[in-house]
């Protein structure tokens, strides 16, 4: 019987879950929580053999948790489930410690599928999620400084505006811009702001 924690702030959604998953006989949910700190501790009651994460909650997001729970026990197992697919999130998901990601949107035939082979420690993730993991580990990494230069831009703000916000001057800023350019590889930055939304950088409801 392979037992499985539940990570999401939705609670129709993990009450979904809990009946896919329990739909199969060597399945069963041990326990379903809605945010990091309750997962912590679940974790350590019920010592699972998959965790089922959400990527995005208020507060501590599930690549933290991630990171946090398996700082704890090295040999959790998590499977992240996420409303985005961009490289930065999945990105995110693997740097954490995850060993796999599926689209919340998935098949339950192909969740049941993910569940069973990380229970037998085999990693999964699907050939489109394995692409994006590729394209963004070819790409240079930006920095945090970077990264929140980039969310700026995203949000209309001019190189002034932006050195005015990080306190920094505006060659600065026209330095990181350049790096974000070059590491994003695209040439403006319209395109770099479109880029960041799509992949995942920002996220324009957050």
């Amino acid at each position: 019987m392979i037992k499985v924690l539940l990570v999401d702030d939705h609670m129709l959604v993990r009450v979904g879950l809990i009946e896919v998953i329990e739909t199969h006989g060597g399945m069963k949910v041990v326990a379903d929580v809605a945010n990091g700190e309750e997962a912590l501790v679940a974790y350590e009651s019920h010592r699972p053999d998959v965790v089922v994460m959400d990527f995005r909650m208020p507060g501590e997001s599930g690549a933290d948790t991630t990171r946090r729970l398996i700082e704890r026990h090295p040999d959790a197992k998590v499977l992240i489930l996420s409303v985005y697919e961009g490289e930065e999130d999945v990105g995110r998901a693997v740097q954490s410690g995850a060993r796999g990601y599926l689209s919340k949107g998935v098949d339950t035939a192909d969740l049941l599928d993910a569940i069973t082979s990380l229970a037998e420690d085999r990693p999964y993730f699907p050939a489109r999620i394995a692409q994006k993991i590729r394209k963004r580990d070819e790409r240079g990494r930006l920095t945090e400084r970077e990264m929140t230069t980039l969310e700026l831009l995203v949000q209309g703000m001019s190189n002034k505006e932006i050195s005015q916000e990080l306190s920094i001057s505006v060659a600065t800023v026209k330095l990181h811009i350049s790096n974000i350019l070059e590491k994003m590889e695209v040439s403006d930055r319209t395109q770099a702001a479109i880029a960041a939304v799509q992949r995942g950088v920002v996220h324009l409801d957050d």
